[in-house]
């Protein structure tokens, strides 16, 4: 299949087929994935923030595998250097010259587990990456190649040997999610298939690839936003620069990143226009990372998606349906 953009109800079909096969391995996750497959499709990166042992490693390789995607782990250690990442010149003697040996970060979809626990300097490697979709060694830039995204993982609780992600990190993180615990008969539902499939790892079988993926990015680039679609995006980003207990607020990049995810959600129904329950479906995991609270409110454990919450139903939507171009 060559990467022409499909329409809306082609891309549908295909992205069900892929969180249904996604689902044979992944339980209890339902929500997250689709959030994180609409990122993909919008062409970003996915952070996910949980506590150990909810299936988020699980969920990235099987992600990659239904996508066709080459899969890529960087396990992020304090000691992590940049070239662990991004590649480096390797002396080779039959040639007598340094070659370039590309690093984990030349692949479809990098999972960087615990990325928290690398120091900055090695997670400004992964920020050019991730932003330019290309890096820079010893002056050379390397491209990588298309389709390219990052999924994250970090922990919340511990922080002993961590450092915090720097905001211009955060802010190429197209989404963030918490994936929470299942409830008590998804977590009998993992226990049963863990019995039934009498192997440790789940399989997960290929349903697009590569170039299906682009030509499914490109359906997402050919989705209709209405003007008051638009306008509802940027008010609700503006709002949170002048609530009260945020000091930096989201960026227009925030604006931006939630119209995008709101188009991968739209094109999953099926729909070449986006409405305004896509936009408040995703808010809260577009815009709550992009929040710096004040120190009182962070004292107090104001929480950002809260605020984003609270947005949602101060901030006044389109009223009318959606027009369609055409």
């Amino acid at each position: 299949m060559t990467s022409a953009s499909l329409p809306p109800s082609q891309v549908a079909e295909v992205t069900t087929s892929v969180l249904a096969e996604v689902g044979t391995a992944v339980v209890g996750m339902d929500r997250a994935l689709e959030t994180a497959l609409a990122a993909i499709l919008a062409g970003g990166h996915v952070l996910i923030e949980d506590v150990p042992g909810l299936g988020k490693t699980l969920a990235a390789r099987s992600l990659a595998t239904a996508l066709g995607l080459d899969f890529g782990r960087i396990q992020c250690t304090p000691d992590l250097l940049p070239a662990d990442i991004t590649g480096s010149y390797i002396y080779d003697p039959a040639d007598a010259a340094f070659v370039f040996r590309e690093g984990p970060v030349f692949t479809g979809l990098l999972l960087a587990d615990e990325i928290n626990r690398t120091a900055p300097k090695t997670q400004s490697a992964l920020l050019e990456a991730m932003a330019e979709g290309q890096v820079t060694v010893e002056g050379t830039r390397f491209e990588i190649a298309a389709p390219f995204h990052v999924m994250a993982t970090s922990n919340p609780v511990e922080y002993e040997g961590t450092y915090p992600l720097p905001e211009a990190q955060l802010d190429r993180f197209m989404v963030r999610l918490a994936v929470g615990y299942p409830g008590r008969e998804g977590e009998a539902d993992v226990l049963h298939r863990r019995v039934d499939r009498r192997a440790e790892l789940a399989q997960v079988d290929r349903v697009i690839d590569a170039d299906t993926l682009l030509a499914l990015q490109g359906g997402v680039e050919a989705v209709d936003v209405d003007r008051d679609i638009i306008r509802y995006c940027v008010d609700l980003a503006a709002a949170t620069r002048s609530h009260p207990a945020v000091e930096v607020g989201a960026s227009p990049r925030g604006s931006q990143m939630l119209m995008l995810v709101a188009r991968g959600i739209a094109v999953m129904d099926g729909r070449g226009f986006v409405t305004p329950e896509d936009v408040k479906q995703v808010a809260v995991d577009v815009l709550a990372h992009r929040l710096t609270l004040t120190p009182q409110a962070w004292a107090s454990g104001v929480q950002p998606g809260s605020i984003i919450e609270s947005l949602l139903d101060e901030v006044a939507g389109p009223t009318s349906a959606p027009r369609v171009a055409g």
